[in-house]
């Protein structure tokens, strides 16, 4: 088989150990669908079979001598994972540049999927990019991201057995199918391993919490060529401890801003519904509904932390209560996780040209999100903004007389707790059949969660208890077990996911062309999805707690080919198309062309053009329902200055509030569509030299989405009225202003297919390596991506996301950094290793369109590009992380890491919700801080 000299001299561009385009030589692979480092058997046109080293790189089904494809793909090997000191694969595929808006970090507890981690490159969303285990699809997590998205959950993948990860940043729908559009993530695992090793690691935070504790052991035996078998087996665990925000410094460990020209956010406050553990009463007239007739007062002395404070006036929400810092005394910036798993795998030689392999996996990932103690007050689903204790209750200070009461639950624990138990199975057969090899599997992965909500407050139990005066709310610590649990009855469900294949695949050389010979490979597949996630709050029992319900099973069919054609010694034609079927949606076919050119032994051009498709989910179809909140003010909602102005400009619209956004499922959906086009170069100008820059421009159409917030709640605003095909339900009056239009609690509609969408960027990868004669070894690695455009076609209005923290109502609202890079340096010598890796995110404008509609300055607390947000920007966050070894002897290895080597803390960002003033997407080890780490491997 021919190959241009150029490929051969960049056989190993995608898998030496960079991140990014590297040119080291790697072992080679196998079939279309294992794609693990092996020796595949080839049979000639002549057929008589040789062996030849070949590597099947993602994105394509034919084994190939050359690693050099088209598409661009990035390779992180095991060395590269022990050099980044990351302990998930998590962390590891977060880490890729590429990955941007959308992205699920593993410290958003607050969202539909919290327990879990997903990558979503290009920003395209999480649902947009596939991931596979050994090329082959995995079960999604059981919970869905913001009630709509499955995905894979990175949390619960093993780390110890994997062999490297691939990144292909390419459509790939031709290939594999749904979900492909923005690329595609393979973790592959060992093939074979002889031998023993183990590891033991523990690390600690510099400012408290987090201390962290990590072992791993992988065992194997038996060698495929002489033995005629492998089996191995690996096992992992690792237990990271909570982080309180009370442990890091200001202004991320308080809801006082005041100390940097913010608004005093303390819960107690009667003016801002947000209670303290220390409730305050107002008297309200002998019949129930009034208005408070009087001031505020505290059910008792200030303690459990909160201090008397004082709203002068005579005046509703005036008088005294006591003040409570939540974040401070209830706040987390990172919660406890306990993980680990076990994976093994025996493979069986039966001759030279056939072998098979069976693998299992457990792999259990369990997370306690303490949360902050739950509010009597509450807009949703049942108002409770104006509760009473009636005239009476022990609790009641009024004789004869009705009391509003402003209440946090302290003596109810309040938490969320994951337990995802993932289960997978693979059997797979790979052999040669005269001129063509081939490859049958089969996958089972089921995944079952068990959900746990904790301190939610009943609505009925809570008027039961207020009405028969059971709960003591002036001594809430004599408070009965049975009284608590009538009040906050735990909510406990069983999340299931399911992931069967059938895969069979072939391929063989066919003639031969110019540059070499031509290849052929097809593939058909079978799978059956499943997932069930049980209702989420039913029937709305529960005070602030989102909703969804997700329900759906199906079959699907798909079949594809590929043909290489290496037109001339300089030039490669790669074309590849596949067909699939889904019930009740119809057909799908795929096709993607790409082509390499080499006009100089230093120089390789590569480009492809691709269409690709993402059926619709479980949760966005029929059968679903979901409702989460976003936390802002009205006037940063974008209402006009009228409506402001006919509440006094007060707190109900100028302080934040929980605005609930729902969306039902929809069965007329039409599948997303895409097309997309790359174009790159590839140099090596001298041997220890290598870059690659890539440009792409994805296009979707038919985006599913949810019919816009902003929209409706821009039109309410200006209108009064609600638009055809929403829905909406309106708060209580204002106490001040109780004649003007109330503000929306609620707003809703089905999901609906969009116009269109756009992104456009680049990808940069260098890589620098150099060996001096005294011995030591310098290499320098750099992975960058810079994103163009970022926009999108909302109801006609073209919304654009770069730079800014749009889109806003997706995953945790991080927004879409322009840049994202990253730039690491090893030094080797002898015995010693050491790297250092430097992390960039670029700054983000402090607005968001698919909110106030507008590229105004959007400030949730209300500050207007004030002291909070200097220029209404999150500045950019760069930080360092050192990374070193040292080889004592052939058996023992100690390692020790510094994370955030400076100490840098994380820009603020008042826009974020899900955490207190930082951005925990993408500035997490900023306040996580500087973080130490120590180790020791054995080998044998």
């Amino acid at each position: 088989m021919k190959r241009n000299k150029l490929a051969l001299s960049l056989a190993g561009l995608l898998l030496a150990p960079v991140y990014g385009a590297t040119f080291a030589q790697t072992a080679p692979a196998t079939s279309p669908q294992d794609q693990q480092s092996t020796t595949q058997q080839t049979a000639p046109a002549s057929g008589n079979a040789k062996q030849l080293q070949t590597i099947t790189v993602t994105g394509s089904a034919l084994p190939r001598v050359d690693t050099e494809t088209p598409s661009p793909v990035t390779v992180i090997t095991a060395q590269d994972i022990a050099r980044s000191g990351f302990t998930t694969v998590s962390d590891v595929v977060r880490a890729v540049s590429a990955d941007n808006s959308g992205t699920i970090p593993p410290s958003f507890t607050a969202g539909f999927a919290v327990g879990s981690a997903g990558v979503a490159l290009r920003g395209l969303t999480v649902n947009s990019t596939l991931v596979l285990i050994d090329g082959k699809r995995a079960a999604s997590y059981p919970l869905v991201d913001d009630g709509i998205r499955s995905f894979v959950d990175l949390q619960s993948l093993p780390l110890a057995a994997v062999e490297r990860i691939e990144v292909l940043k390419d459509g790939a729908s031709s290939i594999y199918g749904s979900d492909a559009i923005a690329g595609v993530v393979n973790i592959i695992l060992k093939s074979s391993y002889q031998g023993v090793e183990g590891s033991a690691d523990v690390g600690d935070s510099q400012h408290g919490g987090g201390f962290t504790k990590k072992a791993t052991l992988l065992a194997g035996l038996g060698d495929l060529d002489t033995d005629h078998y492998n089996a191995y087996f690996s096992a992992e665990w690792e237990q990271d401890q909570a982080i309180p925000l009370s442990d890091r410094s200001y202004p991320f460990n308080s809801s006082n801003f005041t100390g940097i020209g913010g608004p005093d956010l303390r819960n107690g406050n009667p003016n801002n519904t947000n209670g303290s553990t220390v409730g305050s009463v107002a008297p309200a007239g002998t019949t129930p509904g009034g208005l408070a007739t009087g001031g505020f007062q505290p059910l008792g002395p200030c303690t459990d932390g909160t201090q008397l404070e004082t709203v002068p006036g005579t005046g509703p929400n005036t008088g005294t209560y006591c003040a409570q810092d939540q974040a401070n005394k209830f706040g987390y910036a990172q919660q406890y996780t306990n993980r680990g798993g076990l994976y093994g795998r025996y493979t069986f030689k039966f001759n030279d040209t056939t072998k098979a392999y069976a693998s299992l996996s457990y792999y259990e990932s369990k997370l306690i999100a303490n949360g902050q103690p739950s509010q009597i007050q509450s807009s949703v689903p049942n108002n409770t903004d104006t509760i009473e204790l009636p005239p009476g209750n022990p609790s009641n200070p009024y004789p004869g007389q009705y009391a509003l009461i402003n209440y946090a639950f302290g003596d109810i624990p309040t938490f969320t707790s994951t337990d995802n138990h993932n289960i997978r199975g693979v059997l797979d057969l790979q052999g040669t059949w005269g001129e063509w090899n081939y490859e049958a599997s089969v996958v089972g992965n089921h995944n079952s969660l068990d959900y746990t909500n904790a301190g939610l407050i009943s609505y009925e139990g809570l008027l039961t208890a207020i009405a028969n005066g059971s709960y003591n709310f002036v001594d809430p610590s004599s408070n009965s077990q049975a009284v608590r649990n009538l009040v906050a009855p735990t909510y406990r469900v069983t999340d299931t996911s399911d992931m069967d294949v059938f895969d069979f695949t072939v391929n063989r050389e066919l003639f031969d062309l110019p540059g070499g010979t031509s290849g052929f490979a097809g593939g058909v597949q079978f799978r059956h999805e499943n997932q069930s996630e049980q209702p989420l709050n039913p029937g709305g029992i529960y005070q602030g707690l989102g909703s969804t319900f997700i329900t759906g099973n199906r079959n699907v069919s798909g079949i594809y080919g590929e043909f290489d054609a290496p037109l001339l010694e300089s030039l490669e034609a790669d074309v590849s198309g596949r067909f699939d079927h889904y019930p009740n949606i119809g057909n799908d076919f795929s096709p993607k062309a790409g082509l390499k050119w080499k006009p100089f032994d230093w120089l390789a051009l590569r480009g492809t053009y691709s269409k690709g498709f993402r059926a619709p989910q479980f949760g966005e179809s029929a059968g679903s329902y979901s409702a989460g909140f976003v936390n802002g003010s009205v006037e940063a909602q974008g209402a006009p200055p009228a409506y402001l102005a006919a509440h006094g400009y007060d707190n109900y619209v100028t302080v934040p509030y929980a605005l609930e956004e729902g969306n039902s499922g929809n069965p007329n959906l039409k599948p997303e569509k895409s097309q997309s086009f790359t174009f790159g170069v590839v140099v090596q100008p001298t041997s220890w030299l290598n870059a690659s820059l890539d440009y792409y421009n994805i296009r979707k159409s038919n985006v599913i989405v949810p019919a816009d917030p902003g929209v409706a709640l821009l039109n309410y605003y200006n209108t009064g009225t609600v638009l055809p095909g929403y829905t909406m339900v309106f708060d209580t009056p204002d106490p001040l202003h109780p004649t003007a239009p109330a503000r929306p609690v609620f707003v809703g509609a089905d999901y609906i297919n969009g116009n269109w969408l756009k992104t456009t960027g680049l990808d940069l990868d260098l890589q620098a390596h150099f060996e001096f004669s005294n011995g030591i070894k310098y290499i320098s690695e750099m992975q960058g991506t810079q994103i163009f455009q970022w926009k999108e076609d909302v109801a006609g209005e073209i919304q654009s996301y770069v730079g800014t923290q749009g889109p806003y109502n997706l995953s945790s609202g991080a927004g879409t950094p322009r840049t994202r890079g990253n730039w690491a340096n090893t030094i080797e010598y002898g015995p010693l290793s050491v790297t250092a890796t430097v992390y960039f995110t670029s700054k983000e404008y402090e607005s968001a369109e698919d909110v106030t509609g507008t590229t105004a300055c959007f400030d949730a607390l209300g500050a207007d590009g004030g002291p909070l947000a200097s220029n209404c920007t999150m500045a950019s966050f760069t930080y360092g992380n050192l990374v070193g070894s040292y080889k004592i002897n052939d058996h023992i290895t100690v390692t020790a890491s510094v994370d955030n080597v400076t100490d840098r803390k994380p820009p603020i960002d008042p826009l974020n919700y899900a955490a207190n003033l930082y951005n925990p997407t993408y500035d997490y080890a900023g306040i996580v801080g500087r973080f130490w780490n120590i180790g020791v491997k054995v080998k044998f």
